[in-house]
């Protein structure tokens, strides 16, 4: 995956980094999953995975091109003030369950 980076604009009022970019996947195939492409941003923008939000992210049809929106905060507390709740849920990865002790007899 190649990220290019279209814009970015410092808020300092919200203490965060507003990102536009494209995403090129031609090697994935199939567009990426989310958490992919946050680590993918990251990497570009030199960040921490942890305080990079995709606010928006979508496959232009028929090509393997994605263009997206991501905010990229000072800390995740932050990040939490400010993002809607479902945008937080979307950006973080699912917990895989505990398996539980089966006791024997």
């Amino acid at each position: 995956m190649e990220v290019k980076v279209i814009s970015e604009t410092k808020n300092p009022l919200l203490r965060r980094t507003e990102v536009q970019f494209e995403l090129e996947h031609a090697q994935a195939g199939s567009t990426p999953p989310r958490l992919e492409v946050r680590k993918a941003v990251a990497t570009a923008l030199k960040a921490d995975a942890n305080l990079v939000f995709l606010k928006r992210f979508a496959t232009k049809t028929g090509t393997h091109s994605a263009s997206g929106i991501a905010h990229v905060y000072d800390s995740v507390e932050q990040a939490k003030l400010i993002e809607p709740e479902y945008i937080v849920k979307r950006n973080i990865p699912p917990e895989k369950p505990k398996e539980e002790v089966k006791e024997q007899k």
